[in-house]
């Protein structure tokens, strides 16, 4: 079965982190990247990223899905930036250099690779983040350390059950696929598209309904266990900060900052080798 927007239990320096430290570092390495189109800056981010997935242990394999998905949406992407703008590089950096005429404004321009090269690496140097934290961040934990941060454990839990429910829709659309296949539903890859298609849309009306019937069944245990009476509540998974976290906090601090100082020195958001 596919692994889409799930914990992988691994023993890695970035399992250890809390789930709070793991989305403040998120939301900052994220805020850096995205400040300014500084090539080398993001080019250093993409190592960085790349060396935390080695350390996290995750395989390739593990998030193999996503990352095709996210390779077809960088290309069209891309390809649509190219079609609606083939000139926005040209006006960014201010100059234009031919490296392959073409028709009318579609010639291939060193500005333009230059553009799509940063486009690449912005998002190169944050997909790998965004899937070690949804990779190695227990849903339990993580609603225990931002309830731990001050938000309200409600809400807390409300993120803890959102997360592990993305993981029980994959098993059970999993497990209706195979009884619909048993039945006699063709769903591989011999069908036709359309039939494909038409196959996966049968799954949708029993999808829908064992969902319901799972927030029913919560709902009213949740209800049963008087849960929202008090005021606070204790946490099973929750976990102290350690100095680890308050050095991915940190190190993700400076990162912004230097991000910040590298646009104003560099005069702009975008590093120009043209001029």
């Amino acid at each position: 079965m596919t692994n889409l927007f799930n914990y992988i239990d691994r023993s890695s320096p970035i399992h250890r982190l809390t789930g709070a430290s793991k989305l403040f570092g998120l939301v900052l390495w994220s805020l850096a990247a995205m400040n300014g189109f500084h090539t080398p800056f993001l080019a250093v981010l993409t190592l960085g990223s790349f060396v935390l997935f080695k350390l996290s242990k995750i395989r390739l394999k593990d998030v193999s899905f996503m990352l095709g998905a996210t390779l077809i949406f960088l290309v069209l992407n891309n390809l649509l930036i190219y079609l609606f703008s083939p000139e926005h590089g040209v006006e960014i950096y201010g100059s234009r250099t031919v490296l392959l005429e073409g028709i009318g404004r579609y010639s291939l321009t060193a500005e333009q690779l230059f553009y799509h090269l940063n486009v690449v690496l912005k998002y190169t140097c944050t997909i790998p983040i965004v899937l070690l934290f949804v990779c190695t961040t227990d849903p339990s934990e993580f609603a225990a350390s931002l309830n731990r941060i001050g938000v309200n454990y409600r809400i807390s839990y409300s993120v803890a059950l959102a997360l592990r429910y993305i993981p029980d829709i994959q098993r059970e659309y999993h497990d209706i696929a195979q009884a619909q296949q048993a039945r006699g539903v063709e769903m591989s890859k011999k069908a036709k598209l359309t039939d494909r298609l038409r196959s996966v849309s049968k799954i949708l009306i029993p999808l829908i309904l064992s969902s319901m019937e799972r927030i029913d069944t919560i709902s009213n245990a949740m209800e049963l266990r008087g849960f929202g009476k008090n005021k606070k509540r204790g946490w099973y998974s929750g976990r102290p900060f350690t100095k680890g976290d308050v050095f991915a906090m940190a190190f993700c601090v400076a990162l912004v900052v230097f991000s910040l100082l590298l646009t104003i020195l560099n005069g702009g958001r975008f590093f120009n080798p043209f001029v």
